[in-house]
């Protein structure tokens, strides 16, 4: 009986997941951290009539998080928010329609036999777009919906959608702003320039707040994991924080998943603190519980017949050297990285056909580059292996945290 009377007043190992969302975007304002720029960036294209903005980044820094909360930080009634994922099979009729299906109005109409009596009448916005659909078709029906209420169109992956669609997109945006509906559109989508997303559309420039999302500063991480922990009653030594604010890179995907397997760690173990040695275990928890995709692209591109190879060693050092503001990084940087890790001098000259391999089917590919021969740059093609590749690093043996401190 004391035992469960003892297991009762700690909190289930379940409880993280409420906090903690690794698997899934933030929908709820309470545990959104961080971002004050992009926010107030975003608030005030909204604020503006005639202003539209487009939130843009690599994968896995929180951009659709951010537009799931956008709403919540205006502090007013009738904003409605519809969202569309947007995917490779849509075009522009579908988008818009997919997005006015989102949208109910409300109409006041004759109450059968009771004289001048009336109720209320509700019908999907789709039907305010008629039979073609433009971007002309389009501004009507926003133009009627702004007049209920304030609509904030999310159009999640729009980087999906082909240069047709978003061309069309890109004119619904200049028609809006011309004729100042009082309605925003939010274009989210990967991309590490706008040009990337609606191409060379100067005409809707000016019409566009462009919002660059870039990974998150070790500031907006601790907040994340302080934020979360606090919420599940634990705290955390300065040490355990530090590690996690390296590993996770600045990708809240990890600062989420390191969070929650710290969290469950510390309440398994019966302890309202995370040390170093529940951060440890934390990072091999999340390291069996990670994707298969993940493992296994790691997997391959770090086998090799020869066991003194050292694929696992350089791709460990292009995780863990310093990039520029697109996350790529230049050998000789690698180099400096790779040093620490196998504390002994290296050429460049003895891992410059790792990079290529790892540029190449055969290997993944898991990084990509950009440049020109003997200026080429490097950087992982998914955000999330990046981390991954750090936390194998420990788990190998490969890496501690005296090297991980020399590094950071």
């Amino acid at each position: 009986m004391a035992d469960a009377d003892k297991q009762s007043s700690f909190p289930f190992e379940t409880e993280p997941y409420r906090v903690f969302s690794p698997t899934a975007p933030i929908d709820e304002k309470a545990l959104f951290a961080g971002r004050i720029k992009q926010v107030s960036e975003v608030l005030a294209a909204i604020a503006q009539k005639g202003q539209h903005a487009i939130l843009y980044g690599e994968r896995g820094v929180g951009k659709t998080s951010l537009a799931n909360v956008i709403a919540d930080f205006l502090g007013r009634d009738k904003v409605i928010t519809p969202r569309l994922n947007c995917d490779s099979l849509d075009n522009f009729a579908s988008v818009w329609n997919k997005v006015m299906d989102e949208i109910w109005m409300q109409n006041m109409v004759a109450a059968a036999g009771f004289g001048d009596a009336k109720k209320d009448e509700s019908y999907s916005a789709k039907e305010l777009l008629g039979d073609t659909i433009n971007p002309d078709s389009v501004r009507r029906a926003l133009t009627i919906v702004s007049t209920k209420s304030l609509p904030i169109i999310i159009l999640d992956e729009f980087d999906r959608l082909d240069e047709i669609t978003k061309r069309g997109i890109a004119d619904t945006v200049k028609t809006l702003s011309d004729h100042s509906v009082n309605a925003t559109i939010l274009l989210v989508g990967v991309a590490d320039s706008v040009d990337q997303l609606i191409g060379q559309h100067e005409s809707v420039e000016r019409a566009l707040a462009q919002v660059h999302m870039p990974r998150m500063s070790a500031a907006e991480i601790r907040q994340i994991i302080v934020t979360g922990l606090s919420r599940l009653g634990l705290t955390i030594e300065e040490s355990a924080m530090q590690k996690i604010e390296m590993l996770a890179r600045g990708l809240p995907h990890y600062a989420h998943l390191l969070g929650l397997h710290s969290a469950q760690q510390a309440m398994a173990a019966r302890v309202t603190e995370v040390s170093i040695p529940v951060v440890d275990a934390a990072i091999r928890s999340a390291i069996s519980g990670a994707q298969q995709s993940i493992k296994t692209a790691w997997h391959t591109a770090t086998t090799s017949p020869r066991k003194d190879n050292l694929f696992a060693d350089v791709l460990l050092a292009c995780a863990l050297a310093a990039p520029d503001e697109l996350g790529y990084c230049a050998p000789q940087d690698i180099r400096e990285v790779l040093k620490v890790i196998l504390t002994r001098p290296i050429r460049i000259a003895n891992f410059s056909q790792h990079l290529i391999d790892f540029c190449d089917a055969k290997k993944g590919p898991i990084l990509e580059k950009k440049g020109e021969t003997r200026k080429f740059r490097y950087r992982f093609i998914n955000p999330l292996m990046q981390t991954f590749v750090v936390m194998q690093g420990f788990a190998m043996g490969k890496l501690d945290d005296a090297k991980l401190r020399e590094l950071s």
